[in-house]
């Protein structure tokens, strides 16, 4: 059955019956517990719910009264596309104690173990002044500690968005002090000292509006059993894979995955290199962005 031939429900119906379809994906099984806990709904609504999958879904799961579990069958389709990117999303969030286990659609965990991030400074209050100032265009006095000096500094700021670049946070804003786009990293903003109405033309950050297509290639300084490897773990067909990035982006995206210092490190520390530099760089100069490394 494709998804436009699926019966249509109501939001809160198609939410669980969502979180069935993962359980029996993932898991293979499912109870009423799983949903009345999560949800926080009576044992009679679960089993509602339940039949009202077997209903839309039939074939898909089986009732084992010895597991006293509803198990996926031998012949079982999702009703939706099911997502790895998203499993392995849940298990990242909870590795950051982002979520507890009983707030994850997960129901087995597996063994796991993440990497620790070091975890950048995040202010509550002060990203809530800066979504503020960006939803009712409004300016920030902020007193700014840069890597460029050795004393924070006062300036005016007109924030549009934020921004991520793999490791930190930061907000995209027109600096009055510089009179440019910049990016400010948020946990260097070290008090927000007061506001005004101010509206950025957000459409004039065209590093920000504009992107960029990063076509990247397995090193060719690696073996070709490497570089077959390569190939397979970023997906890449004919040993190419592109990447859009805002163009006020490609700078954190090219020094994340070290294309910026590639002659100067092993190549098995490099493994893709960017195979349009030429093109890229002519789309940073035309933005006033610095080039990349060719």
């Amino acid at each position: 059955m494709s998804a436009a031939d699926h019966p249509v429900f109501r939001w809160s119906v198609e939410q669980r019956l969502a979180f069935v379809d993962r359980r029996l994906y993932w898991d293979g099984k499912i109870n009423r517990s799983d949903l009345s806990d999560y949800f926080s709904i009576s044992t009679p609504q679960a089993s509602a719910d339940l039949s009202t999958y077997d209903s839309a879904a039939p074939g898909n799961m089986v009732y084992d009264p010895r597991a006293k579990a509803y198990l996926a069958t031998k012949d079982f389709q999702p009703r939706t596309e099911p997502s790895a990117r998203q499993y392995m999303a849940q298990l990242q969030m909870l590795a950051d104690d982002v979520l507890h286990e009983n707030e994850s659609w997960l129901g087995w965990v597996p063994p796991f173990g993440v990497v620790p991030r070091v975890r950048r400074r995040l202010e509550s209050q002060k990203l809530q002044c800066i979504l503020m100032a960006i939803r009712t265009n409004r300016a920030l006095e902020i007193q700014y500690q840069s890597m460029n000096s050795t004393e924070p500094s006062t300036r005016w700021i007109v924030p549009h968005a934020l921004g991520f670049d793999g490791y930190r946070w930061h907000v995209r804003a027109w600096c009055h002090r510089r009179e440019k786009f910049l990016d400010f990293v948020l946990a260097r903003v070290q008090s927000i000292l007061g506001s005004r109405p101010e509206q950025v033309a957000e459409n004039e950050d065209h590093a920000w509006q504009r992107t960029t297509i990063l076509r990247l290639g397995p090193n060719p300084r690696l073996p070709d059993a490497q570089r077959q490897a390569v190939c397979l773990d970023f997906g890449m067909q004919n040993s190419v894979v592109e990447i859009e990035v805002r163009l006020s982006l490609v700078y954190y995206f090219v020094k994340q995955l070290l294309m910026d210092v590639a002659e100067h490190l092993p190549a098995e520390r490099v493994q893709v290199v960017l195979l349009n530099t030429e093109e890229v760089n002519e789309a940073l100069k035309a933005v006033g962005e610095a080039a990349i490394g060719a």
